[in-house]
């Protein structure tokens, strides 16, 4: 079995179909690996494609149907921002993989930052027990 979907398997992927479990760690480096974000905003592009088709086919000059394509996107483009962890941790959960993966560089640093905020942070607290005076 390939590792890799082909293209018709990511055309379904993208619409939101399953892959087999032999892709199960393509789906993972898809979803939380690096530059997941870029390939999230741009695989959730690709149901909507017929409708920006559309709206070029409608009546009017070209500048309005291309601006009528162009809000379309735009609003596209926010709710798949705006929808994107949902999106992830659903995904993985039809892959059989824990929904709460992430990306490891990622978690990485949030820990790193984690630990220095805290040696800031008890460096900053005052002794409560020393005396004063």
């Amino acid at each position: 079995m390939s590792t890799r979907p082909g293209p018709f398997q990511w055309l379904a992927y993208a619409f939101g179909r399953p892959l087999p479990a032999s892709m199960r760690e393509w789906v993972r480096n898809d979803l939380v690996g690096d530059h997941a974000v870029a390939r999230h905003m741009i695989r959730s592009q690709v149901p909507f494609l017929p409708l920006y088709a559309a709206f070029l086919l409608l009546p009017g000059p070209v500048w309005l149907r291309l601006s009528t394509m162009g809000l379309g996107v735009a609003l596209a483009l926010f709710f798949s921002a705006a929808y994107m962890a949902q999106n992830r941790r659903r995904r993985l959960e039809r892959h059989g993989l824990p929904g709460e993966l992430e990306n490891p560089r990622r978690a990485e640093r949030r820990e790193a930052e984690k630990a220095a905020y805290e040696r800031m942070h008890s460096a900053m607290r005052p002794d409560p027990y020393a005396r004063r005076g």
